[in-house]
């Protein structure tokens, strides 16, 4: 029975802490005025690749809010920043791995 309310006690963390994140990103969604699909286009138009990881983000730089791509073409990954609110690509680099 400890072990059964361990795990619930476990689960319901999880869940709770899941939701603030779904909630943090809904949050930032609606101060986009430009939505994923387009800032994916304008990044492929600044590095045409696969876009292998994607997410809205707050950070410095223009607005405050920007998408980050990576995306990977001929053994490369750049990471392309779009901001959020008017779509101008913040970062065209390569991208080296290290934060």
């Amino acid at each position: 029975m400890r072990k059964l309310s361990l795990v619930a006690a476990s689960l319901g963390l999880f869940v709770a802490a899941f939701s603030a994140a779904a909630t943090s990103h809904e949050k930032l969604a609606a101060q986009a005025h430009v939505s994923m699909a387009e800032a994916r286009s304008i990044a492929l138009k600044t590095f045409p690749g696969k876009i292998i990881s994607a997410e809205l983000e707050k950070e410095h730089g223009g607005s405050g809010l920007r998408y980050s791509f990576d995306i990977s073409a001929a053994g490369v990954v750049h990471e392309v920043g779009v901001d959020a609110k008017d779509g101008k690509v913040l970062e065209n680099s390569i991208d080296n791995g290290k934060d």
